[in-house]
């Protein structure tokens, strides 16, 4: 679910902005306002997962698709850096310290925001209240592990990526010891073992509740990781298209409830179009699609979409339950009204949510780094309000800047997903 994703970790200061890889952010925004128009959808007409609105809005179904696309950039994002540096983490301690310290705050707040929205004004479609369980399954991460009503319909792949984010210096390990593509292939001779097992042995069908198809999607990202550092030349984007064409092709043929009955498979087979989706734009191809997603509303949206994809369930929910639904008879209506109120309202309180629990999590990369920039925006608000000059305020001073005294780079968001 991460928003910012830099790939400069290993770049000087001086070039980092040279560096960046135009386009990661605009997927992550796409992706993550995708996911709001595929809730807003899936409460204007009854029946999920069978397709019982107009033709032109079935596209909406598939929001579970976005999290293919930010499990695959999850991996992709953590792993630019390793590839530039022989496949090295850097130390798994500090890479675990970044990655709590970059997605915990602003997941813990959304948890808390979520539970109180359920506890006093409307549960989210299908769920009962949260119970104190709730509290602690989903405050430990554990949701796709324990069963517990869920205060949040976008929260149960936070704790998927977590656990990806535990084996991604073991999946390093073996790229330097076996190589990117052979690591690929033996995560996907596993997954694939499982899935065919799943069916006939119950303890193994168990697993099938970590949906354990996003682990290939993630070591896939993992690979196109380092085809961008080989700077492979050949036509990634329409490599991509005919990866991806067939899948497309067959869940047009079969329907919403056909593919939402095989997502084990159908992921895995959209995992080689994600890659090389993923390594054709850091490449700066097609150059169309790379200048709409770097585009600065794309852009911008993509910076917050973490707490885009964390907050929006239940705003979605209370304005379906309280404003919308009272009026509107489900249908087309439904939708269209919907989608006028709640995406505006998502996006807005999104930005705000984020700008107090992502934003200064993002650039302040630890617990002194954050308390000296508290310190000195409470110093310069006190000396505003004691009459001296604003205009001798440092442009510094404010929680979202930093400054460039001990330049460090910005740690990528959790994928953002749905």
């Amino acid at each position: 679910m991460d928003a910012t994703a830099s790939t400069t970790a290993n770049v000087p200061a001086g070039t980092r902005a040279r560096s960046r890889l135009d386009g990661l952010d605009g997927i992550r925004g796409l992706a993550a306002l995708f996911v709001v128009l595929h809730h807003c959808r899936l409460l204007s007409f009854p029946g999920f997962p069978a397709d019982t609105g107009p033709w032109w809005a079935s596209w909406l179904l598939y929001g579970h698709f976005a999290v293919v696309l930010f499990i695959a950039l999850s991996g992709f994002s953590l792993a630019v850096s390793p590839a530039r540096s022989g496949w090295r983490l850097g130390g798994v301690r500090r890479f675990a310290q970044r990655r709590a310290w970059r997605i915990l705050p602003p997941y813990w707040a959304a948890l808390a925001f979520s539970l109180l929205v359920a506890w006093l004004a409307v549960p989210q479609p299908g769920e009962a209240v949260p119970t104190g369980k709730t509290v602690v399954v989903y405050g430990l991460l554990l949701q796709d592990v324990f069963g517990s009503p869920s205060p949040n319909g976008a929260l149960w792949s936070i704790a998927i990526e977590a656990q990806l984010y535990l084996v991604f210096p073991l999946l390093l390990l073996m790229v330097r010891r076996l190589g990117a593509w052979a690591m690929v292939a033996l995560v996907a001779v596993v997954v694939v073992a499982v899935g065919v097992a799943a069916p006939l042995v119950p303890a193994v069908g168990l697993l099938m509740r970590l949906t354990p198809q996003f682990a290939v999607l993630f070591a896939a990202g993992v690979l196109a990781a380092g085809v961008v550092r080989a700077r492979v030349r050949a036509p990634l984007h329409w490599l991509a298209a005919l990866a991806g064409a067939p899948v497309l092709v067959l869940i047009a043929v079969r329907g919403s409830t056909w593919t939402v009955s095989n997502l084990f498979w159908v992921d895995l087979a959209l995992a080689p179009a994600a890659a090389l989706l993923l390594a054709a734009v850091a490449q700066g191809r097609p150059r169309p699609l790379v200048r709409l997603l770097d585009s600065r509303p794309v852009r911008t949206l993509g910076s917050f979409s973490y707490s885009l994809y964390l907050v929006h369930a239940p705003i979605v929910v209370a304005l379906a339950h309280f404003v919308v639904s009272p009026h509107v008879a489900p249908g087309v209506g439904r939708l269209l009204v919907l989608l006028a109120v709640a995406v505006p309202a998502s996006v807005l309180f999104a930005r705000a949510f984020a700008a107090v629990f992502e934003l200064p999590f993002q650039r302040h990369r630890s617990g002194p780094a954050l308390r000296a920039a508290l310190r000195e925006w409470w110093a310069r608000r006190g000396q505003s309000r004691s009459g001296q000059s604003r205009y001798g305020r440092s442009r510094y001073g404010r929680l979202g800047r930093r400054a460039p005294s001990a330049p460090e780079p910005v740690e990528e968001p959790p994928a953002a997903t749905s």
